[in-house]
């Protein structure tokens, strides 16, 4: 989150486009795409928790790179492309190992609180690096939140010292892999792509859009409109992450789905129009959307654990880390190109309606898995 905190500064000072900074913000993405594929597929063959304290230990050394070496457009595209490339790791195998470790009545809300632990990174992120422009600059808003990756293999490495680790025996003939995916998990697979897009777009965007909309009018200052970021964007979905864990476990993934997604769709073709608002109410569609776009992200994870058998486990996130994720890399680039074609007064409103498209399509196989259901 370090990037798009700091993006309304790099923008000028890297003398980047929308479409470069987009561009920037893909490349981290498609890295974080190919690493939960590689992740995904190592975690069946030496186990998740070798290839999560791996991937803690890179993910640090590459956010010290990135601190150190980022300075333009050309360089930035390289090392968040590194960084991406380690990230991967400690997303998969961490839902990995607490569906090992998690009773089945629990397994929705257990990796929610890791997707909470995601945002509670994010706020940090966010609010550091916004503070660190106002008071010094934003190589020192790079050094900071890279010292707290560090802190994070530590902790990473603790957290999963004592956790089972089982590899599952891979039975069956490989070719047939395809088989395994029933209707059930190919609607959750398409609905993770609708999600991914609009998800990983929004964030990589908002920080952005908030800061034109907030700083230029003056109704705050660099370091509150961190903290507000912070707060509206991912403590929001803090709380979405461990709250719609909660209530799959109790009324069913399909129901959620549904609500969390027809709310997004509707916040993305929205709050691009929304600019010239008042601060506490764009603030606060910025925060019911922060909450609905991360707020199924466990449960489509918990979900496909269940649909999909252990031997096949690792391979399918990975298939779908590839399709979604790489869905995400696309869609703030694309968000950029429609925010340089729009017309001037509807360049953010353009932007934002690209996202709405995957909420849409979560919306709509939320409903048809809800269906499938009854």
């Amino acid at each position: 989150m370090t990037y798009p905190a700091c993006l309304s500064v790099l923008l000028l000072a890297w003398e980047m486009s929308a479409t470069q900074a987009g561009i920037v913000q893909s490349a981290f993405t498609a890295g974080f795409a190919i690493s939960l594929l590689v992740a995904s597929f190592l975690s069946d063959r030496v186990g998740a928790k070798r290839v999560f304290n791996a991937s803690t230990f890179l993910s640090a050394v590459t956010a010290l790179l990135f601190a150190a070496f980022a300075r333009s457009y050309e360089s930035a595209l390289v090392f968040v492309a590194l960084v991406g490339l380690t990230q991967g790791g400690t997303y998969t195998p961490a839902i990995m190992l607490v569906s090992a470790n998690t009773a089945q009545a629990r397994k929705a809300a257990a990796v929610g609180w890791v997707l909470a632990g995601m945002s509670a990174g994010y706020v940090i992120s966010i609010f550091l690096s916004q503070t660190m422009i106002a008071l010094a600059g934003y190589q020192e808003a790079f050094w900071i939140t890279a010292s707290i990756t560090v802190l994070g293999w530590v902790f990473g490495y603790l957290a999963v010292s004592n956790a089972e680790d089982s590899l599952p025996t891979v039975t069956g003939n490989p070719e047939h892999f395809g088989g395994t995916m029933k209707h059930r998990s190919r609607l959750l697979l398409l609905g993770y792509i609708g999600h991914s897009w609009e998800l990983l777009g929004a964030w990589a965007w908002v920080p952005a859009f908030l800061a034109a909309a907030l700083l230029s009018s003056g109704a705050m200052s660099p370091i509150e409109l961190g903290l507000w970021t912070a707060l509206a964007l991912h403590l929001s979905g803090f709380f979405a992450s461990v709250l719609s864990g909660y209530a799959a476990d109790r009324f069913g993934a399909p129901n959620v789905l549904v609500a969390f997604a027809m709310v997004g769709a509707l916040c993305s073709a929205a709050i691009g129009w929304m600019g010239d608002v008042s601060a506490p109410l764009l603030l606060l569609v910025a925060a019911v959307y922060g909450f609905v776009i991360i707020g199924d992200s466990s449960v489509l994870s918990s979900a496909m654990t269940d649909a999909v058998p252990a031997q096949y486990l690792g391979r399918v996130l990975g298939l779908r880390s590839v399709l979604g994720i790489g869905a995400g890399a696309v869609s703030p680039a694309v968000f950029g190109i429609a925010f340089d074609a729009a017309p001037v007064g509807a360049t953010w409103g353009y932007g934002f309606s690209t996202l709405a498209v995957g909420g849409v399509l979560a919306f709509v196989c939320a409903a048809l898995l809800r269906r499938v259901d009854r």
